[in-house]
């Protein structure tokens, strides 16, 4: 990945492509932040009071660490919505878009006729709508959160159930607003593709709580997934207690052997040959729903044998699934890291060093790049409107 520069100079494979960020916290901005990586040219429509902008940790009021990498390469402009001017603005600008990303709530759209309905005289337009609920439901108007959304997808039951707690934590990352900011990207591909060859563009509609649950279905519908139902819910090897980081001499890691190969290779390198003769480990497979626990529990008798180092070389000797456990904190030092600029220095123009996300993908023929910092609200106000003005941008 280059680092992190102002440059004019478009690149990656959504090079000629516009889109219009007119969306709030993570969801939506994250989204329009990849495609953005991606070489289009976004253009971030927003309120000086956009929560992802407000937090302890900054500089600059408004220039928070999440802002300074969820909302890279795009330009801000700051337009008051319920102004009669710069609403005319905001929607002359939308009507030069390819794609449109936006997660206000359908009635505000309304208000604003800024709902797809109200703007298919732009026949070409890919409308991105995100939502906690489908818009068809009876839900459709409540608020959504990350926690909620977790909640209603099944997540925080499979969290229960695996870790075998009476009122589970969610898990510790905006995982909701992730996956759904991942298929916003690929449906609004997609449909870019059919734009590309019918010059027709549609309305999108992502809801969270349906994105999640289809996410987490893929292997944990299981027994459920016959009718009648063969099972319960939850993917055997997902729901196993043991599941979990083991202790070394000097620190944690993920020792997880799955063969019976794998199970004797472990115990002989640990100095315990007669573990390797434990009938469990010497079968066709390791019955995981009946044996799992069991041996999670053995297997942490015999990791504070090696160091983390040792146990690193051992697995790949062995082909033995291995990590050691990485310490957020420290992952600016980690070799791998710093081997794929995942976390490289940058200068901010207003906030000095910061480190910048990693790009985690490579094309060879089309790279995608990090040029533009993130910007201060409304930094390129003048700049956008101006070529608006001159119809540079007109379709």
């Amino acid at each position: 990945m280059e680092s992190a520069r102002e440059s004019a100079v478009i690149s990656g494979p959504l090079a000629g492509v516009r889109v219009i960020d007119m969306a709030t916290v993570v969801m939506g901005p994250y989204a329009a932040q990849i495609l953005g990586d991606l070489g289009a040219d976004v253009i971030k429509i927003e309120s000086p009071n956009d929560t992802v902008r407000v937090g302890a940790l900054h500089r600059t009021p408004g220039m928070t660490p999440l802002n300074l990498n969820v909302n890279r390469n795009k330009r801000s402009v700051t337009l008051n919505l319920k102004d009669e001017g710069e609403h005319a603005k905001a929607l002359e600008l939308i009507g030069t878009a390819d794609i449109l990303i936006t997660n206000m709530r359908i009635d505000a759209l309304r208000r604003l006729g800024m709902d797809y309905d109200s703007l298919a005289a732009n026949p070409r337009l890919v409308y991105a709508h995100a939502q906690g609920f489908r818009s068809d439901s009876d839900r459709a108007r409540l608020a959504a959160y990350d926690e909620t959304v977790q909640a209603a997808s099944g997540l925080l039951d499979l969290a229960q159930r695996a870790g075998d707690v009476g009122a589970p934590v969610v898990l510790p990352s905006i995982f909701g607003d992730k996956v759904a900011a991942l298929t916003i990207v690929y449906a609004a591909l997609a449909a870019l593709v059919h734009q590309r060859a019918t010059g027709r563009g549609q309305h999108i509609e992502v809801p969270m709580v349906d994105t999640l649950l289809a996410f987490n279905l893929v292997e944990h519908l299981q027994g459920r997934t016959f009718e009648p139902p063969m099972g319960p819910t939850g993917f055997p090897l997902s729901m196993n207690k043991g599941h979990r980081a083991r202790p070394t001499k000097d620190g944690l890691a993920m020792v997880i052997p799955y063969s019976p190969q794998n199970f004797r290779d472990l115990f002989a390198a640990a100095g315990r040959p007669d573990l390797a003769e434990d009938p469990r480990v010497n079968g066709e497979f390791i019955d995981s729903a009946r044996d799992g626990e069991d041996l999670a529990a053995l297997l942490e008798t015999v990791t504070p044998r090696l160091t983390t180092a040792q146990w690193a070389e051992v697995c790949a000797k062995h082909s033995i699934p291995f990590g050691p456990v990485l310490r957020l904190d420290e992952a600016a030092e980690d070799p791998y890291v710093q081997g794929g600029h995942l976390l490289d220095v940058a200068e901010h123009p207003s906030e000095g060093a910061y480190r910048v996300v990693g790009i985690p993908l490579d094309f060879s023929a089309t790279p995608a790049s990090v040029r533009r910092h993130a910007p201060l609200p409304g930094q390129h106000t003048d700049e956008v409107l101006g070529e608006l003005a001159r119809g540079e941008v007109r379709r």
